[in-house]
């Protein structure tokens, strides 16, 4: 029981990862033509450059959502407290709309800690653990891509090749069994992001809408995602509250002496 209650915890810890945030709603209206008139089809490494311009540079992101999950059919909502330090670590923190942490969780490039205060126990697991829920192919660089709305490196390298449609860029294609898909909007931003292991029945699915300039940078302030993965399915919606860039802070984590440990 502490188990399934764990994979639970870990499996919204991991989809909470596929988002970005706001302070003030000013809502980014996407133009009917890019803001940047975006380079012709056959200039594919002047477009990879103008997509990847629109990327978020931070050293540090911290950020508050209220988001909606809905895991094999069972409501739940909860808000949740996330903290990044580029390239290092990923903190967060989940309550429950009274106030009361429920969850909280470390993770770096190596490693992946989730404390169950429900449960009272601990989970402990290399990263790669993280793909169980996700795919393979997925890297500690590559969520915190999808975090901040920023190009995903292992799908915008010079092998890709953005095709301009009316709506905005779509770069599309195969990496081993994962089909990826990818619609960036007429901000040149991100709009949607698929990804799809027909072998192992995992599929993620992240739309991003309401862009809004934060601090010179748009990030999206509705981020609804969906992923299946074996016979779990999960839903989040997040309406992001709050994000700050590039400040001073602390990744607070100590496991109570009391809880168990599962590896």
């Amino acid at each position: 029981m502490k188990r399934n209650i764990l994979n639970s915890i870990l499996l919204l810890l991991v989809l909470s990862l596929t988002m970005a945030c706001k302070t003030k709603k000013v809502i980014v209206g996407n133009p009917a033509v890019a803001a940047e008139k975006p380079a012709v089809n056959d200039k594919k490494s002047e477009n990879l450059k103008l997509l990847k311009s629109k990327d978020v540079v931070y050293t540090t992101l911290s950020l508050k959502s209220k988001a909606k999950l809905n895991i094999n059919g069972n409501d739940n909502s909860v808000n949740m407290a996330i903290r990044i330090k580029k390239d290092e670590k990923i903190w967060i923190s989940i309550t429950a709309i009274a106030g009361i942490e429920v969850a909280r969780a470390l993770i770096t490039p190596d490693s992946l800690l989730v404390i169950n205060r429900i449960q009272s126990v601990v989970l402990k697991k290399p990263f790669s653990y993280v793909r169980k829920f996700a795919n393979k192919q997925v890297s500690f660089t590559m969520l915190q891509s999808i975090l901040t709305g920023n190009t995903i490196a292992d799908f915008t390298n010079e092998k890709a090749t953005p095709d301009l449609e009316a709506t905005g860029f779509r770069i599309k294609g195969e990496q081993g069994d994962l089909a990826f898909n990818l619609l960036f909007n007429t901000l040149l931003k991100p709009s949607v992001t698929e990804l799809n292991n027909v072998t192992t029945g995992q599929a993620l699915k992240v739309e991003y809408a309401d862009y809004q300039l934060v601090e010179a940078v748009l990030f999206p302030s509705v981020v609804k995602v969906n992923s299946v993965s074996g016979k779990d399915k999960i839903s989040i919606a997040f309406n992001f509250s709050k994000i700050e860039r590039n400040v001073q802070l602390d990744f607070p984590f100590t496991v109570p002496k009391r809880f168990e440990t599962i590896n």
